[in-house]
């Protein structure tokens, strides 16, 4: 994980955002780049023939936004000794943009989003997560101390769990502790823990694998009950096993973990 791209903007969890992109940069002596992530414009469409037109307010500025960012990455990362970051010159960003800016970086550091309509957009971690092929850290509203000591495998069989998973193997391969937990409700048919458990042991991974009931809670109520009794310090989670729709409308583990998780999450797809 040599390179690490951080879309910065005006939200209050941006501390904590570079904060975990410091202390990931920080494990592979990683170069980390500030963007530039602009907040949404208004977006009109109009039928026959149909069309979407974004306006920006009348008084956008983009050349000061960028600056006001750029000044508020850079005076978070000029006093951390040792660790290398620059920032990519240009216009601020969208969504969209970043989904396919983050393909050719290893991972992208986004806040947790939030409802209250100050912090991070559920639309920008979407579009990394689905568009760039690449994992994601979920830097939650409070900023870590450490990140990858002890990680938390959140093990559902998946193809999206293998992939975070594969994704996380430099983490897995330098952390002090590693638990692999099966939840009961939380898995679809495929490999099970104690594969996954042999997997990570033959990359050099020594890991513990535990399955655990619900107990009549929400699995992801349980995954994060169980990763603060442990003190994990970073959970791997596949994203999205179940389709967006459903999760919307039935809830699912990944949406319990991004309304609510205060550990860190490297996600992918």
């Amino acid at each position: 994980m040599k390179s690490i791209l951080v879309p910065v903007d005006q939200s209050e969890i941006m501390p904590s955002v570079m904060t975990s992109a410091a202390l990931l940069a920080q494990r592979f002596e990683s170069v980390v780049e500030g963007a530039a992530l602009r907040p949404v414009h208004v977006e009109i469409v109009a039928p026959d023939p149909i069309v979407a037109v974004t306006f920006p307010p009348a008084d956008w500025n983009d050349t000061e936004f960028v600056g006001k960012v750029r000044g508020r990455f850079e005076g978070h990362f000029k006093d951390l000794s040792g660790l290398r970051y620059r920032w990519r010159a240009g216009p601020s960003i969208d969504d969209a943009e970043l989904g396919s800016l983050s393909r050719v970086y290893d991972a992208t550091v986004i806040g947790r989003p939030s409802a209250n309509g100050r912090g991070p957009r559920m639309t920008t971690l979407e579009s990394a997560l689905f568009e760039s092929g690449q994992p994601i850290l979920v830097a939650p509203p409070q900023a870590p101390k450490t990140l990858g000591e002890n990680i938390l495998v959140s093990w559902n069989c998946s193809t999206e769990q293998a992939h975070a998973t594969s994704s996380a193997m430099p983490l897995l391969k330098q952390a002090k502790s590693v638990t692999i937990m099966t939840i009961e409700g939380l898995t679809v048919s495929g490999p099970s823990g104690k594969d996954a458990q042999d997997w990570l042991a033959a990359n050099g991974v020594n890991a513990r694998e535990v399955s655990l009931p619900t107990g009549g809670r929400k699995p992801g109520e349980v995954l994060l009950t169980e990763a603060q009794k442990m003190g994990a310090d970073l959970i791997i989670k596949g994203a999205y096993t179940q389709s967006r729709l459903r999760q919307m409308i039935f809830g699912g583990a990944t949406s319990h973990l991004l309304a609510h998780s205060t550990v860190p999450m490297l996600m992918a797809r």
